[in-house]
């Protein structure tokens, strides 16, 4: 700015001069404004966050500048500047243009910062996904299996330590900046990573002793090497590097992560080289076995992916190739990030994404492999997730005890842990009522089925129509609804810890009457199926072509519905004696009969009676008409389930 006692003493100057004065000084500050503007973004394009972010800060702070300067402090996990570049870029800026990548950090840097309630508004309304965090905990509370107490190992302040790989029985490898003669990296100007093992000193509080750097041909001076993992004869290790080389992609210069492979040969790590099915175009990273050691998990941005990093595995063939990548599917992966896999000996999958329900920055979460597929995950909960990120979650053998980093401190550490299960009760329960009218049906048989259809609970429900069952977690069952004359029902549903104990199944049954035309209750109470009259030769019991044509109709029904049972009934008129008819009906019903049974339908589902005469719809004796004969002459085929 220009002070007007500069100028105090000397002579006024023309107003031309005056012009073309401000307009240099104009000029000159928007080339500074400028250039400034294009060295920044120059550096943010190069990842560069921190050098980018001291210029952000000197410019004017238009909605662009905001979200690239909300970006340089939330790739460094300074969530409070991030979450203010992002607030001041979203109340000033025009909302339509902002991305939902920004809104994905907004949303993001709300939660890391416990601002749970904003963030479950930008969730819900400009991600398109409704959040109740606070009922979320809730529930959480309730059914994650474990509660974890932990201590932090690392304990350095500056330091970033994090991703154990566990060696032998006391001896695990992590990655750390603790290497004061490292170069710097650009991104966060802190040293490069660097691979050590460490004895882990287990007393009144866990610690860590004999810290000693992995030696140069796996540590290298201007790479990153991380999250390294070591087969358990100790002669095989995969671990993470960054490229030497960078390559554009997207216009950007990027040096992509790989997985590489050691070797040790007498007792010396040897024959470093990157794995097959990594590319310079994208990254590959956070390796993890399974117990048999034939197959390896690990993250990567390959294309395909769902999202910017997803879980994948390869199997590991006998002679040390590799076979086809495969991504893990929907079940784990979502469109942000999935990173850090672990598997356990019964294939439980524990991994680290901020693509799913959780508190902030990377959550850690839980799924079970069953029946060739992995079920839906779940958050660990709040004793060990916290508002920043939380990852690299390891088991050791014990199975309640292991390691996972956070950086919840304010930088990565690595965290030991003890687990503790919780006593969890789960269970089913909802009402039963009509389809149609909507009442309760008291004395309805509710029956619950596991996944191979045996039977584990049957119970009648009471006259307010309810029922409640204890059910196991990860488990898959099915549950039916079933009431004499009303079509089954049958709800599937599974305990596989994806955030639920409490099961609220209505069971909602149609009546055989509202279902089918041709079903009927009459004025007596019963339910009968309304078809055209069989009809017989005078004195005769065979099944004749037109009678098989209706009879057709109710074999087609009663597989349509393999639950009903009938009975068969069989009424004459009374042209001749009353011992006469009753043995001609009951031959009449007992030949209906086996047509069904010849034509697939089970006998016990069915039952044949003779009435004779006994039971006229039009009772006029000897007076009747051939008419009146003929109504009295029929068959019925009453509903008894």
């Amino acid at each position: 700015m220009i002070n007007p006692q500069d100028f105090s003493n000397e002579t006024p100057m023309k107003p031309f001069k005056i012009i073309v004065i401000i307009h240099v000084l104009l000029s000159t500050g928007f080339l500074s404004f400028s250039q400034n503007l294009k060295k920044a973004n120059k550096l943010y394009e190069n990842r560069a966050y921190i050098d980018a972010a001291k210029i952000y800060e000197t410019l004017e702070k238009t909605p662009e500048i905001l979200v690239k300067l909300g970006d340089c402090y939330y790739f460094n996990m300074d969530i409070k500047k991030a979450n203010d570049a992002y607030s001041q870029a979203f109340d000033n800026g025009d909302k339509s243009q902002l991305s939902s990548e920004f809104y994905f950090k907004y949303f993001d840097a709300l939660r890391s910062s416990e601002a749970y309630e904003k963030s479950d508004s930008i969730s819900s309304h400009y991600l398109k996904v409704p959040l109740h965090t606070a009922v979320f905990r809730i529930k959480l509370k309730k059914i994650t299996p474990f509660t974890y107490a932990l201590n932090n190992l690392t304990k350095q302040n500056g330091t970033s330590s994090f991703s154990t790989g566990i060696i032998g029985g006391d001896h695990i490898i992590f990655a750390s900046t603790r290497n004061p003669e490292s170069p710097e990296y650009r991104w966060n100007n802190k040293p490069y990573l660097d691979l050590y093992e460490a004895k882990v000193t287990k007393g009144t509080v866990v610690r860590l002793d004999s810290i000693t750097a992995l030696p140069e041909i796996i540590n290298t001076k201007t790479q990153h090497e991380s999250n390294a993992i070591v087969t358990k004869d100790g002669n095989t290790m995969y671990f993470s590097r960054n490229e030497k080389r960078r390559v554009e992609i997207d216009s950007n210069k990027v040096a992509v992560v790989s997985i590489f492979k050691a070797e040790k040969i007498n007792n010396e790590w040897t024959n470093v080289e990157r794995v097959s099915f990594a590319n310079d175009f994208y990254s590959t990273m956070h390796p993890a076995l399974n117990s048999e050691e034939d197959r390896m998990y690990f993250s990567s941005d390959m294309p395909k992916s769902m999202g910017s990093f997803d879980i994948f595995y390869v199997d590991i063939l006998e002679d040390g190739s590799f076979g086809k990548v495969k991504n893990l599917g929907a079940e784990i992966n979502t469109k942000y990030r999935e990173q850090f896999p672990f598997i356990t000996k019964d294939s439980i999958i524990y991994y680290a994404s901020n693509g799913k329900q959780g508190f902030g920055g990377l959550d850690l979460f839980s799924s079970k492999y069953e029946e060739g597929h992995y079920l839906e995950s779940l958050n660990l909960g709040e004793t060990i997730n916290s508002p920043r990120d939380d990852f690299a979650f390891v088991l050791i053998d014990s199975i309640n005890s292991g390691y996972f980093s956070s950086n919840r401190s304010g930088t990565d550490q690595i965290y030991n842990f003890d687990r503790t299960p919780k006593d969890r009760t789960y269970f089913v329960e909802g009402l039963v009522k009509d389809k149609v009218t909507g009442e309760l049906l008291p004395n309805t048989i509710v029956t619950l089925f596991d996944r191979k259809g045996t039977i584990i609970e049957e119970l009648v429900v009471g006259k307010d129509g309810s029922y409640s069952m204890e059910i196991s977690p990860n488990q898959h069952y099915q549950i039916e609804g079933f009431k004499p004359k009303y079509i089954p029902e049958l709800k599937t549903f599974d305990t596989n810890d994806k955030g639920d104990i409490e099961f609220n199944i209505e069971l909602e049954i149609k009546s055989y009457d509202d279902a089918e035309e041709i079903i009927t209750n009459r004025d007596d109470g019963n339910t009968y199926i309304e078809l055209e009259n069989i009809y017989f030769d005078f004195s005769k019991w065979e099944i004749k072509e037109q009678a098989a044509k209706t009879l057709d109709v109710l074999v087609s029904l009663l597989k349509k519905y393999p639950r009903m049972e009938i009975q068969l009934g069989a009424h004459t008129d009374s042209r001749s004696s009353a011992s006469f008819n009753l043995e001609l009906s009951q031959k009449r019903a007992a030949a209906t009969l086996e047509y069904l049974v010849q034509n697939g339908i089970n006998r016990s589902r069915l039952i044949s009676k003779g009435f004779g005469e006994s039971q006229p719809i039009i009772p006029c004796g000897t007076k009747c008409t051939e008419a009146e004969h003929s109504i009295n002459r029929r068959c019925e085929f009453l509903i008894l389930k």
